[in-house]
C-alpha cells in the first residue's frame, strides 16, 4: 500500500493512468449513476435510497451553517459538499478487500499528488470566490507591509490541508498492511474498524477548514 504506483497505461507518453486514477473513475461513475437514479425518481414520499440522501445533505448545511452562516452555506454548499463526499468516498474505498493489495485499485488520498491537486483546486477556489464576493476587499486583504507573509500564509494553508489527509490516510494503509502481515486475523479487522470513524473524520477536517478559509475573506 505504501509503496510508489506504477502506471496502468501510459497516454501519448506522458499522461499516466495509475491504480488512484481508476479508483477515482470508479467514485465519480458510481456516485453519478446514484445521483442520476435518485433525480429521476424523486417523490413527495421519498424511498429509503432519496431519504437517506437528503438526511446527507441536510446534514451537511447544518455543519457548514455553523461555520459560514445559513447564507454562504447555500451558496456554496454545491462545491464543499461534493468536495466531503469525495473525500470521504476516496478514504472509503482503501477499506475495500484487496485495494491497496491490487495493482488495479488504491484509495486515492493515499496519493500526495491526489490530495495536491485537491489543495490546489480548493486554493483556487476561495480566490476566485472571494474576488466575486468583492474584488475590491480582496486587493485591500493583500495591501500591508508583511504581504509577503499573507502571501505565504495563502499558500500554507492548502499545504496543509494535502499534506494532513495524505499522511493520515497514507499512514493508515501502512499500519493495516503491517498488521495484516504480522497477525492476519484478528488485528486488521479492528484497524479497520477504527479506519470506519477516521477516514470519516479526515474529511470533516479537510472540508471544515477549507469553509473556514473561505469563510475569512468573506467576512472582510
Amino acid at each position: 500500500m505504501g509503496e510508489k504506483s506504477e502506471p496502468l497505461v501510459r497516454i501519448f507518453g506522458v499522461l499516466d493512468i495509475t491504480p488512484e486514477v481508476v479508483t477515482m473513475l470508479v467514485i465519480t461513475a458510481i456516485t453519478a449513476v446514484v445521483c442520476l437514479i435518485v433525480r429521476s425518481r424523486l417523490k413527495e414520499r421519498p424511498g429509503r435510497l432519496q431519504n437517506m440522501l437528503e438526511k446527507a445533505v441536510e446534514y451537511l448545511d447544518n455543519f457548514f451553517t455553523d461555520i459560514m452562516g445559513k447564507k454562504n452555506a447555500r451558496k456554496y454548499l454545491w462545491f464543499l459538499g461534493s468536495l466531503f463526499c469525495f473525500i470521504i468516498l476516496a478514504n472509503y474505498s482503501g477499506l475495500i478487500p484487496g485495494v491497496g493489495i491490487s495493482r488495479f485499485f488504491k484509495a486515492p488520498t493515499s496519493s500526495l499528488s491526489v490530495t495536491l491537486g485537491l489543495a490546489i483546486m480548493t486554493f483556487f477556489f476561495i480566490q476566485i470566490s472571494a474576488i466575486r464576493a468583492g474584488a475590491k476587499h480582496y486587493l485591500k486583504h493583500f495591501l500591508t507591509p508583511i504581504v509577503p507573509l499573507i502571501l505565504l500564509d495563502e499558500f500554507i494553508k492548502p499545504a496543509s490541508l494535502a499534506l494532513r489527509l495524505f499522511g493520515n490516510i497514507f499512514g493508515e494503509e501502512n499500519v493495516t498492511e503491517n498488521l495484516y502481515r504480522l497477525l492476519p486475523i484478528g488485528a486488521p479487522m479492528i484497524m479497520m474498524g477504527l479506519s470506519l470513524l477516521f477516514c470519516a473524520i479526515q474529511a470533516m477536517v479537510y472540508t471544515m477548514l477549507t469553509a473556514s478559509y473561505l469563510q475569512e475573506f468573506l467576512e472582510e
